[in-house]
């Protein structure tokens, strides 16, 4: 029986390259998103001593929704301008 023969070692080399889809527009309206979000809760806060302020009753909630259903899902859906190139 031949000996069995040793064959070359080669790398497999990509020509991929990953970069995350997020720019820094994205984490920017994120952090508006979170600030707005932080706002809406200390409005909240300001009900603690009297249960109809209306800081807390009627201007915190929808703080709070625009923080978490507009401003923070469209930073994480938002594309931005893409550079680079396509693939051939």
């Amino acid at each position: 029986m031949p000996a069995p023969t040793k064959r070359p070692v080669t790398k497999a080399t990509s020509n991929v390259r990953w970069s995350s889809p997020w720019t820094q527009t994205n984490f920017m309206m994120l952090g508006v998103g979170v600030a707005t979000i932080v706002v809406g809760f200390l409005l909240l806060a300001t009900g603690i001593g009297q249960w109809d302020n209306p800081l807390a009753v009627d201007v915190a909630p929808v703080v709070l929704v625009v923080g978490y259903c507009v401003i923070v899902p469209f930073a994480i859906i938002r594309y931005g301008a893409r550079t680079g190139q396509e693939d051939q």
